[in-house]
């Protein structure tokens, strides 16, 4: 909606003047209307705002005030991840250079961070957006670039409207459990300056790509940033071939020399579509036309206005972490409720394949995920299904296959560049060296890369031209059997794997049928999904078993048969991850991923890797002669070329990405960015070798938090952590239950040896290992038997309250002072508080115990009525136990900003004396906003622990005279 300044309704700025008692004591600026040149830049600022709860306010700048909105949950890059925005009174231009505190008892009391910043622009007439209640503009921030809109949701009470806050798709979107941007990036731009995203991003690609010595890839398409038209003058006036098969992949070991555009290998469904006529078909690369499982796709490519087409592309379902998932895709199909049956696009399959594959299709597909189609379990559907097309091939009466690759993938940009339908997404490419993209795909769970060459043509076979690097070992196999599960009645203990003859090693094992043995998986499905699976198995029973017993046993390696064989016919695809093949070429480690609908049992091989010196940097080039497999109907060639694109329909080059997919798409800087400003997936934190398992599991039911949440949080903040962490001895709280189940208590490694951790990614990796909770010893690893601190636990027994407890920490500093020792506060993270004395390395631990447990007498003795000197429940019934016991050698307490393995997982935090009045308790921070406060820290409230020199000496003395 437009706003009240532009509105006449009231006078600008009347409801914000209003609100606010500047006469009180509020920093905040009073303001005026400013009027801007028409060609100056309009600014934009997203504050940080810890009032009553923690919340975003964003502002745009429009008609000389600031439009504002109150963001809950602040913004997100991912486009799925839709924020509300409430819609509050209009702010003056310079409110945006307001950081501080706004006092008690003034609105919004509460603390205020400028957390971005930059200019803006609409796209668009923005009054009119306002209006109609769909608002789209570009920033240019210190943390936020790109596209994003405001959608309004309700009117309802004009001066609290609801809107959404949205990232559009563009090169600058991040999947939101990939990248978090609010906890990636906490702090305020002025204490923390970053510069403009897009030339902070843009320059760290070039530093990057310019030092390395790794194969070069073209930036994004090249042709992103070239505006000229695409060179078509291969392309030829011709017939739409009736049929086409896809050009295939050749698997390499690693990255051949040469030029090449790299891709995300993405796991789902290879489908051609013909368009003929304006009528859309979906090809599967078996042959099928599944263009009545995927209505929505069908209308959206049917929205391109074409006459005619072949377009390549992956379709897939995107999960929670922005990467595809093949199950899902499986049971989004399933539950589109149409049948796997199709008709055949074109010839060479074998037509018994496409039979019996479409009979089980989706069936088998839905009993891999444990779904049935009306079991109500939530799941997604077809309209969740996203296609990401990379080719195209021919185009509105014209063979584009000789025209070099990146040529057409120019054309298929600018086809792609002005349509709305966020289900069709142009396959971006990545501009990281292989190698190194490579690694961030592998972490985020993609099955590799695709490497392919700009200047080859478009060929219907497998060749040179296209090569793939896979994460892991991973294929399709055909199922020849399954072996019962012993504890279950009904249930599958394996799959009997196989794979053609005349394709496969000769190591393997040979059966009679033209079939080799390639060995056995027995885990990736639950009890439930294998039950089901071995129902559709059974419908493909055979007599005569493919295999003997002989025939595996002539492998070293193979599995022994249990005796139970049952097999069938070889029409079930699967595909299976593995950890390696056998010298006798079965696989090892393996792990059923899901059925294959797409592809005929005919076509499964071995694959076998070949050596990048095989692939060399030759290849079929732009030229040579398609091949004849491309079609059945050969295109007739014209007496005239095209010279200009034949896309119906022109446009920007498209900034659409794969991103969420794909992730790094926009430069080589967002895989190598480290804390502050980086850019990491949910399984890839600061260190880039370590990836973490089971990212999205619920370690705390209370709070909801998840693993990923715990090690994010301690990347986050490790600047703190690790001056508490550096060369102490430590203990570690493991949880791998999560805090509910049992937890372990683990100080050493390999022996005796002790841990010590010296950087952030040993941190990590003892995370990764379900660790919650970093203990400390007193000493350091240079001199162990020499502390350099003293801790006080002040643990409260039952009936106790924590307003008792914040007293009792305020008692045992003042003891200390007068022992003339100074002493710093934290939470505990759970019930108490730590009060911390540092000290000068010369007392053992045993008279650093004796002078805490002197010290915990005196206290008892003096106030016998609030604290205690004994340990254990019944003796601290309404009182505190000052826990001295930490101080002995080899004891330790939880580390200044470790999480505890508590329900809500509270943080121990380290805090001034001056907020003791505030704490509402040893859990006042948690997992979900100690990283949060710390962006309003303005001092370190240990500032000067690391430089306190002090000793025992003068508060012994007059203990022992107290005695």
């Amino acid at each position: 909606m437009p706003s009240r300044a532009q509105t006449g309704a009231e006078a600008p700025l009347s409801r914000y003047i209003a609100k606010r008692n500047f006469a009180g004591g509020t920093s905040e600026p009073k303001g005026r209307v400013v009027r801007r040149r028409a060609k100056e830049a309009l600014s934009f600022v997203i504050q940080k705002h810890w009032a009553s709860h923690l919340h975003y306010d964003f502002r745009l700048e429009l008609d000389g005030v600031l439009l504002s909105w109150a963001v809950p949950k602040g913004p997100s890059l991912d486009p799925r991840q839709r924020r509300m925005a409430v819609q509050v009174e209009d702010h003056p231009v310079d409110y945006g250079s307001f950081e501080g505190t706004i006092p008690p008892k003034q609105y919004g009391a509460g603390e205020v961070i400028i957390w971005d910043n930059g200019t803006w622009e609409p796209v668009g007439d923005p009054k009119a957006g306002l209006r109609d209640g769909k608002f789209v503009f570009r920033l240019h921030g210190q943390k936020l670039a790109g596209l994003w809109q405001l959608v309004r949701t309700s009117k309802g009470d004009a001066k609290r409207e609801q809107w959404l806050l949205i990232k559009k798709h563009d090169a600058w979107e991040r999947p939101h459990d990939d990248y978090d941007v609010t906890m990636e990036l906490p702090d305020s731009v002025v204490a923390k300056p970053l510069g403009r995203v897009e030339d902070r991003e843009s320059a760290a690609g070039s530093a990057q790509a310019s030092s390395s010595d790794e194969a070069s890839v073209p930036s994004a398409d090249a042709a992103a940033a070239d505006t000229s038209e695409p060179d078509l003058s291969r392309a030829r006036k011709a017939r739409q071939p009736a049929e086409m098969s896809p050009q295939l992949a050749t698997l390499v070991s690693s990255t051949p020399p040469g030029e090449w555009i790299s891709e995300a290998k993405l796991d789902g469904y290879r489908l051609m579509t013909r368009i003929t006529k304006g009528r859309v078909q979906l090809i599967t690369r078996g042959g099928h036309d599944w263009t009545d499982r995927m209505p929505t796709l069908a209308k959206a490519l049917a929205d391109l206005n074409l006459d005619s087409a072949w377009l390549d592309g992956e379709v897939v379902v995107l999960g929670p972490e922005g990467a595809p998932v093949f199950n899902l895709l499986q049971n989004a199909i399933g539950r589109s409720g149409r049948p796997a049956r199709g008709g055949s696009a074109r010839s060479g399959a074998s037509s018994g394949a496409k039979r019996t594959n479409a009979a089980h299709g989706t069936k088998a597909a839905n009993a891999a995920n444990g779904t049935n189609g009306s079991s109500g379990v939530a799941a997604p559907g077809e309209a969740d299904i996203v296609y990401f097309l990379f080719d195209v091939p021919y185009l509105q009466g014209h063979d584009l296959r000789e025209v070099p690759l990146r040529e057409r993938r120019r054309v298929l940009q600018t086809l792609l560049a002005d349509q709305p339908d966020d289900h069709l997404r142009f396959s971006e490419a990545l501009e990281a060296p292989p190698n190194e993209m490579l690694a961030a795909a592998c972490q985020m769970r993609l099955e590799g890369l695709i490497l392919k060459r700009p200047d080859a043509p478009y060929v219907s076979t497998r060749s040179d031209t296209w090569v793939k690097l896979k994460c892991q070992l991973r294929q399709e196999f055909v199922v020849v059997g399954f072996t019962p599960r012993s504890d279950a009645p009904k249930g599958l203990g394996s799959l009997l794997l196989a794979v053609r003859d005349d394709q496969a090693s000769g190591r393997a094992s040979k059966g009679a049928s033209g079939w080799r043995y390639a060995g056995r998986v027995g885990t990736g499905w639950s009890l439930a999904q294998g039950a089901a699976l071995r129902a559709q198995l059974e419908t493909l029973a055979i007599d005569k078993p493919l295999f003997t017993a002989e025939d595996i046993q002539r492998s070293h390696w193979a599995r022994r048969p249990g005796g139970d064989e049952h097999w069938v016919r070889p029409d079930m695809v699967v595909e299976v991850a593995f950890a390696e093949w056998t010298p006798d070429g079965h696989i090892r480690h393996a792990a059923f991923q899901g059925v294959r609908e797409d592809k005929p049992a005919e076509e499964i091989g071995m694959e076998a890797a070949k050596s990048p010196e095989d692939v060399g940097s030759g290849g079929r080039r732009a030229g040579s002669k398609t091949s004849a497999k491309s079609s059945k109907t050969s295109a007739q060639p014209a007496s005239k070329t095209a010279s200009q694109s034949p896309a119906k329909r022109s446009g920007k080059v498209s900034t659409q990405t794969a991103a969420s997919a794909a992730g790094e798409s926009r430069s080589s800087a967002r895989a190598s960015k480290t804390a502050g400003t980086s850019s990491r997936t949910s399984s890839s934190p600061a260190n880039s070798q370590l990836r973490i398992t089971h990212p999205d599991r619920v370690i705390d039911e209370a709070s909801g938090a998840t693993k990923i949440q715990l090690v994010r949080y301690y990347e986050s903040v490790s600047e703190w952590l690790l001056p508490h962490l550096d060369q102490r001895p430590l203990a570690l709280v493991r949880a791998p239950d999560g805090v509910g189940g049992q937890l372990f208590f683990q100080k050493h490694v390999e022996g005796d040896d002790l841990i010590v951790v010296r950087n952030m990614a040993q941190v990590l990796e003892f995370t990764q290992l379900n660790t919650v909770e970093f203990h400390t010893w007193n000493s350091r690893a240079d001199k162990l038997d020499k502390p350099d601190r003293i801790v006080f636990d002040l643990d409260p027994g039952e009936g106790v309250s924590f307003a008792q407890v914040r007293e009792g920490a305020q008692l045992v500093r003042a003891l200390l002072e007068e022992l003339q020792l100074k002493a710093w506060l934290k939470t505990s993270g759970g019930k108490g508080l730590h009060v911390v004395v540092p000290l000068t390395r010369r007392a053992d631990h045993d008279a650093c115990k004796a002078f805490s447990h002197a010290v915990v007498d005196h206290l008892a003795a003096t106030l016998p009525k609030r604290f205690s000197a004994k340990s254990g429940p019944r003796n601290r019934v309404g009182k505190i136990f000052v826990d001295y016991l930490r101080n002995g050698e080899g004891q330790t307490t939880a580390a200044a900003f470790s999480v505890r393995a508590r329900p809500g997982m509270g943080v121990s935090m380290p805090v001034d004396w001056d907020q003791l009045p505030d704490l509402k308790g040893g859990d006042h921070w948690t997992l979900r906003d100690a990283r949060d406060h710390l962006s309003f820290v303005k001092r370190d409230p240990w500032a000067d622990y690391w430089t306190c020199r002090q000793t025992l000496t003068a508060g012994l003395r007059m203990l022992q005279a107290e005695d």
